[in-house]
């Protein structure tokens, strides 16, 4: 029970992406199915494949520590709990066993606790995209570096089960550019997410060292 606890705090405490599940009809009469025309589907794009990809993306660049300062979504969790967010740093490291992966370290608060969430995500042959493997690939968590000058700020998209995010990220909470959030905030209409779907993030009391009872690893999953 601890264990399953634990996987929906760091769900909660991430809120990277929400579970979208569809939902099936039941019960009612049971009629023929009707013979219908061959159709010829146009091929599936994902709508991370149309994000704006930074040129050339230097991973050991993006390395170090990141400032979570927006969030675009319209994740039911952020959109009923926006109000609540909580500070939130993202450390990269190259992980020392293969480099293919970034170590991932999320830190912020749950109920006045903080909490680490430890991750790894996969590089791609592309520069500049990621993954985030999940339980099954269709659980997979696509990301793209989406524009970054390495000593400021980051814009990264994430997408998983065809529903995208986006996050503005900063080397620093001094001095925020106004030019950068408005920027942030167009790159956040071109996806369809107007002002209602912006959360802004505290730059303050960020969390430091994390005693180790309240770390969370997600390798390989949570």
């Amino acid at each position: 029970m601890a264990g399953v606890w634990r996987c929906m705090l760091a769900a909660a405490v991430l809120m990277c992406v929400c579970l979208w599940d569809s939902t099936e009809a039941v019960g009612g009469a049971v009629s023929r199915p009707r013979p219908q025309r061959t159709r010829h589907k146009k091929p599936k794009v994902d709508p991370i494949d149309l994000a704006p990809t930074a040129q050339n993306v230097d991973i050991q660049q993006m390395t170090g520590t990141w400032y979570l300062l927006n969030m675009a979504s319209k994740c039911s969790h952020l959109i009923n709990h926006g109000t609540k967010v909580q500070p939130t740093v993202l450390t990269l490291t190259r992980s020392p066993d293969s480099d293919q992966t970034l170590s991932v370290s999320t830190k912020t608060r749950d109920n006045h606790q903080c909490w680490e969430i430890q991750q790894v995500y996969h590089l791609s042959a592309a520069p500049g995209k990621l993954t985030l493997k999940g339980p099954r690939s269709v659980l997979d968590t696509k990301i793209v570096i989406g524009e970054t000058d390495y000593s400021s700020y980051a814009i990264m998209y994430f997408q998983k089960r065809g529903q995208i995010s986006m996050k503005l990220y900063s080397r620093s909470v001094d001095n925020l550019s106004e030019p950068l959030l408005s920027k942030f905030e167009q790159l956040a209409e071109n996806q369809t997410f107007g002002l209602a779907y912006l959360f802004p993030f505290p730059t303050y009391s960020h969390c430091g060292d994390v005693d180790q009872d309240h770390v969370i690893n997600c390798d390989p999953e949570c």
